[in-house]
C-alpha cells in the first residue's frame, strides 16, 4: 500500500503500537468547567493544565468579551512577527505589566512555552558556553539545548551535590554557565529548591533560568510562582495556557538578556506574534482576576495533598507537593488498561508513556484544578488499588 520512501515511516508507527506507545488525539465534543464530554460521555478531567479553571468559565469568558467591545482594538491576528509590523499597544502593556509583577526590569512575550525555552537557551548558549540542566526538565528545555551551539549537561533530578560535582569537573572549561530548572515538574508534580540553585549559581558564577510554567498562577503570594519575590534568579520563564487560561507564554528578566533575546532568539524573530486578542485575555485576567485566586490556589495545593494522603492509605506509589498526582504504573499496556478502566468510571486521566517519561516509569498523571472537590475524588484511590490488584 506504501511505497518504499513510506516504509519506513509505517515500521516505526507499528513499532510504537506493538511497544503501547501510540498516541491518537482525543475525542474531545465540549468542556464544562471541570468536566469535558466524548463520545456523548461526560467525564471529570483529571488531564487539564487549566489549574484555575479560568479557560473553560462562560461567564468569565462573557465578562471579558463586554470588556473586549470597549476597547479601541481588537484584533484576532498579528498578522506579521512583532520586529516587522505585527506589534501592539497591548503586547508592550502585557510586557510591561508582567515585568512589575516580576519585580524585573523587562519582560519578553513568546508564542508558546515551547517557543520561549527552545529560543532562550539557543540564542543565549553559543559556543563556548554551557547548560546544566535537571534530568526531568521539559522537552522544550531539551530541544533548546540541542539547538545551542555550546555544550549541555544532565544533573540527577534534584539532585544538587551532583549538581556542583558537574560544575566543579566541567565550569572552568567554559566562558559561560547556565543552570537550568522547572520549579514544579510537570510529570513528577515534585519542586525544586530554588533558594539552593541561587546559592550554587552565584558560587560558580553561572546564570540562572528557572522555568514556571506549572508554578506561574498557583504557588505564591501573588500566583507568580516559586520564585517570586526571591532575588537571584535571572530569567523567568512563564505560559499564560495552563493556570492562567489564555494563550503564550513570556520570559521576564534584566535589561540587557532581555534585549539580547529580541535580537536573537529565533523562535521570536520569526514567529508570528500572538492574537492581540490573546494578549488582551491574559492582561485582563492578570489585572482583575489573579489577585482575587489565594484561596482557590490553597485549596488546591490542599487538594493534591489529599489525594496523595488518600493514595499512600491504600499503597499506591505517588510522589510531589503540589496540584500535580503522578501514579507510577511502570508498563506501557498495564497504564493504558488503568486509565481506561478510570475511563468507564467517569475520570479522565489520560496515560503518560515513553518519551514523555523514562521507560519502565509510564504513570497516570492526575493533574487537579481549583474546580474540583475532594468529594469529586474521593473514589480515585479505590478503584486505582482494584486495577493495580
Amino acid at each position: 500500500m506504501y511505497n518504499k520512501p513510506m516504509k519506513k515511516f509505517l515500521d516505526e508507527i507499528e513499532k510504537l503500537k506493538k511497544e503501547n506507545q501510540f498516541r491518537q488525539i482525543p475525542n474531545i465534543e465540549a468542556k464544562e468547567g471541570k468536566y469535558l464530554r466524548s463520545y456523548g460521555e461526560k467525564y471529570l478531567n483529571l488531564s487539564s493544565n487549566d489549574y484555575l479553571g479560568f479557560a473553560y468559565d462562560q461567564n468569565l469568558v462573557q465578562e471579558f468579551l463586554d470588556f473586549a467591545k470597549t476597547q479601541e482594538e481588537t484584533f484576532f491576528s498579528s498578522a506579521s512577527a512583532r520586529l516587522l509590523g505585527g506589534n501592539y499597544k497591548v503586547f508592550d502593556e502585557l510586557e510591561n505589566y508582567i515585568a512589575k509583577l516580576f519585580n524585573k526590569e523587562h519582560c519578553l512575550l513568546f508564542n508558546s512555552g515551547y517557543h520561549a525555552n527552545v529560543g532562550t537557551l539557543s540564542a543565549l548558549c553559543h559556543k563556548g558556553c554551557a547548560v546544566f540542566s535537571d534530568k526531568l526538565n521539559h522537552a522544550s528545555i531539551i530541544d533548546g539545548m540541542k539547538l545551542a551551539d555550546g555544550d549541555f549537561f544532565r544533573y540527577k533530578h534534584l539532585n544538587y551535590v551532583h549538581l556542583e560535582s558537574l560544575l566543579s569537573q566541567k565550569a572552568k572549561n567554559y566562558e559561560q554557565i547556565f543552570i537550568i530548572s522547572e520549579s514544579v515538574f510537570s510529570m513528577d508534580g515534585d519542586i525544586a529548591d530554588i533558594s539552593k540553585l541561587i546559592e550554587i549559581k552565584e558560587k560558580f558564577g553561572a546564570i540562572l533560568i528557572i522555568d514556571e510554567a506549572h508554578g506561574f498562577g498557583v504557588f505564591g503570594e501573588k500566583g507568580c510562582g516559586l520564585a517570586e519575590n526571591i532575588d537571584g534568579v535571572d530569567l523567568i520563564m512563564a505560559t499564560f495556557g495552563k493556570a492562567l487560561g489564555s494563550y503564550g507564554a513570556f520570559v521576564v528578566g534584566n535589561e540587557l538578556l532581555i534585549n539580547y533575546l529580541i535580537n536573537k532568539a529565533r523562535s521570536f524573530i520569526f514567529s508570528t506574534a500572538i492574537p492581540p486578542i490573546n494578549a488582551m485575555w491574559s492582561l485582563w485576567l492578570l489585572k482583575n482576576k489573579l489577585s482575587h485566586t489565594k484561596e482557590k490556589r490553597q485549596n488546591l495545593l490542599a487538594l493534591g495533598e489529599f489525594l496523595r494522603n488518600e493514595l499512600r492509605t491504600k499503597g499506591i506509589e505517588t510522589m510531589g507537593e503540589s496540584h500535580i498526582v503522578p501514579v507510577i504504573i511502570g508498563d506501557n499496556k498495564k497504564t493504558m488498561q488503568i486509565a481506561e478502566n478510570l475511563r468507564s468510571e467517569g475520570f479522565l486521566t489520560l496515560p503518560i508513556r515513553p518519551p514523555t517519561v523514562p521507560t519502565g516509569t509510564s504513570r497516570l498523571r492526575i493533574s487537579l484544578n481549583a474546580l474540583i472537590k475532594k468529594h469529586d475524588i474521593e473514589t480515585l484511590p479505590t478503584i486505582i488499588k482494584r486495577d493495580l490488584i
